[in-house]
């Protein structure tokens, strides 16, 4: 017998009292979408109207706790409304229909004029995507984007085969380097796409009102020189140094490594292969190879521990002669404060180097922004360098804070120069741009496609920097705004309305200061909202930070980062940062990303042939075949 209130199939019958109370729940929600709908002047939106409608529809749904109604709904067969963000409206009209057919009633009222369909809310995110970030490459619909090293200036071959192996968007991150070098980076990428056949776009972020830690007293002037090794001793990568001539800058084009200025003529004598030796600050004998390449740095690796001060000479022989130079520019060790669990940390407004504590003071360090300082508040939390030391303000004024340290690595962590300082509780009153984003923002319009916007908080930080981008001529840049703070996060849907005001807009989520701000326990759900919330308005997303770093960085990757790149595929654009192994992350990056593609759109699971499920069904084919031959045989069968 079938149960009572539905037919044979367990469906509910016409009129059952369950399907109208689902029906009232579903008009309710309805209307709470047409009435916030209803207090927004939609015209503001311009061509992106839909999208702010269908935006403010989403978040008048996400207003209340739906688990329970989607429980009910799934039980009858129907959408849950679990996968509506492109399309709120249509969803849920579309299964209110289905209900007031079983219920007899009526239909609703028939759809707005800025209803947008399954079909339309794709159609607009992809067209979105393509305006900001290019279209799509060949089999692989998120684009990558890759953060530029120093060396990307000088080494026109890097940059070639970046581009040559998949990437879409060439980010430039204006807190490094400067004008000269930006506009390298940017010649051998044009050079780069006429020589490979493909187009890519260049991001250039502004640095914003970053606060940072500052500069610490020097400790000795020594460079060491130290292998990369496994956990059982043996030698991963050598040690790499680049070697420059007098007048060099810090890196001398040679990205992130450091740099050692010699004789010029000496360094003249160098080829590649060549052995340079020394004997090191510790009175131990080394050897060094040079890698001469034309058009890169000169370089040399050493493949055991090496310490060099201004007293080691190096020398190099070569037919039957010695050449010999001294290091010219031996730079001063950074002195780290050590900071342990239940230690205080002075954070103060004047310019006096760091110095770690002493029997009768506290450790004390300066920041780059003191202005900061005085909206900070006793009883709230700071963060230091992406979270590794966290602490309590237990005293606050305007020239110091006084920290006591709460988080910290069993032992103590080290507390270095230029480190992020992260005030998650408290309210920031600073300018969104600084003096040099915009002395930058005049580079950024000449050279760049997009501008990354960093530490965007409020609508009003967008309305500033699309007027600044109109006095300099370019109004219809694209822009990116990089959620990297609790009040970002918080502020998103105001931020995203402001968006659809003007021209193409994504968003990056930026999650490692969001992990620092929000705390680790809630990233997962925070990146999530995020993606719900930016496809809902349409916008495109960039997933961000750490994105295969320990391949990039060591040349071998950890099992949990290749899950995380592959949840980076719900993204339109995916971003890897710097590093040594950086070719190889971007091709390991590729090939996720294309085979993820089939598997995964958004929310919905797509549901490609899986190789496992039909070679299971083959193979019990077969066995039944098997068994089933002796028994033909038996019967007379051919």
């Amino acid at each position: 017998m079938a149960p009572h209130g539905s037919d044979g199939g367990g469906r509910p019958k016409p009129r059952d009292p369950g399907v109208a109370e689902l029906v009232r729940e579903l008009k309710g929600i309805r209307k709470e979408m047409l009435g916030l709908e209803s207090r927004v002047d939609l015209e503001q939106f311009g061509e992106r109207k839909k999208s702010a409608c269908n935006l403010l529809h989403y978040i008048a749904l996400r207003g209340e706790d739906l688990r329970d109604l989607q429980d009910r709904l799934a039980v009858m067969g129907l959408s849950s409304l679990g996968r509506s963000e492109s399309h709120v409206l249509y969803n849920l009209d579309a299964v209110l229909g289905i209900l007031e057919d079983l219920a007899g009633e009526g239909t609703s009222a028939p759809p707005g004029n800025n209803e947008v369909t399954p079909l339309q809310g794709k159609q607009l995110l992809e067209t979105n995507a393509e305006e900001l970030f290019g279209p799509m490459g060949e089999g692989r619909s998120t684009r990558i984007m890759v953060t530029m090293p120093s060396e990307a200036a000088a080494d026109y071959s890097l940059v070639r085969d970046l581009v040559e192996a998949g990437m879409d968007c060439m980010r430039i991150n204006c807190a490094h380097d400067d004008a000269a070098a930006w506009l390298s980076m940017i010649e051998n990428l044009r050079n780069a796409e006429k020589e490979v056949g493909r187009k890519c776009k260049v991001l250039m972020d502004i640095a914003g009102p970053k606060v940072r830690t500052g500069p610490l007293e020097p400790g000795p002037q020594v460079l060491r020189l130290r292998p990369q090794r496994d956990s059982f001793g043996r030698m991963v990568a050598p040690a790499r140094v680049t070697l420059a001539g007098k007048g060099a800058t810090k890196h001398a084009d040679g990205g992130d490594l450091p740099t050692l200025i010699v004789q010029d003529e000496w360094l003249q004598e160098l080829e590649d292969g060549c052995k340079i030796g020394l004997t090191d600050s510790r009175g131990k004998k080394r050897t060094m190879t040079a890698t001469v390449r034309r058009g890169r740095p000169v370089t040399a690796e050493a493949r055991k521990t090496t310490y060099i001060d201004p007293t080691v000479e190096l020398t190099v022989e070569k037919d039957s002669l010695r050449y010999s130079s001294y290091v010219l520019n031996v730079p001063y060790t950074e002195a780290p404060i050590v900071l342990k669990k239940g230690d205080t940390l002075v954070i103060t407004a004047d310019e006096e180097p760091g110095r770690p504590a002493s029997k009768d003071e506290p450790a004390r360090i300066s920041c780059t922004l003191p202005s900061a300082l005085g909206a900070v508040k006793a009883g709230q939390t700071v963060w230091l360098d992406d979270g590794k030391i966290g602490g309590v303000v237990r005293g606050a004024s305007e020239s110091e804070l006084l920290v006591e340290i709460t988080d910290a690595a069993e032992g103590g962590a080290k507390l270095r120069a230029d480190k992020g300082i992260n005030l998650p509780l408290t309210k920031l009153d600073l300018p969104p741009l600084t003096p040099k984003d915009l002395e930058d923002l005049q580079f950024i319009v000449d050279h760049a496609d997009i501008v990354g916007y960093s530490f965007v908080h409020d609508p009003k930080d967008v309305q500033i920097l699309r007027a600044e981008l109109e006095r300099l001529g370019k109004e219809e840049m694209g822009v990116i705004l990089k959620i990297e703070t609790r009040n970002a996060f918080e502020s998103l849907p105001s931020l995203l309305l402001e968006s659809l005001r003007g021209p193409g807009s994504g968003v990056m989520i930026a999650r490692g200061d969001l992990a620092v701000e929000c705390g680790y326990e809630r990233l997962a759900e925070v990146q999530e909202e995020m993606l719900w919330m930016c496809e809902a308005a349409h916008m495109p997303t960039v997933w961000a930070t750490q994105v295969l770093e320990g391949l990039a960085k060591s040349g071998i990757p950890s099992r949990a980062e290749v899950t995380d790149a592959a949840m980076g595929e719900r993204s339109e654009c995916v971003m890897l940062n710097k590093g040594p192994h950086i070719l190889e992350a971007l091709r390991a990056l590729d090939n996720i990303l294309r085979r993820m593609q089939a598997h995964q759109v958004k929310k919905t699971s797509m549901m490609r042939k899986l190789d496992i499920a039909a070679s299971f069904s083959q193979n019990i084919k077969a066995e039944r075949d098997r068994r089933a031959g002796p028994a033909r045989r038996s019967r007379g069968a051919p």
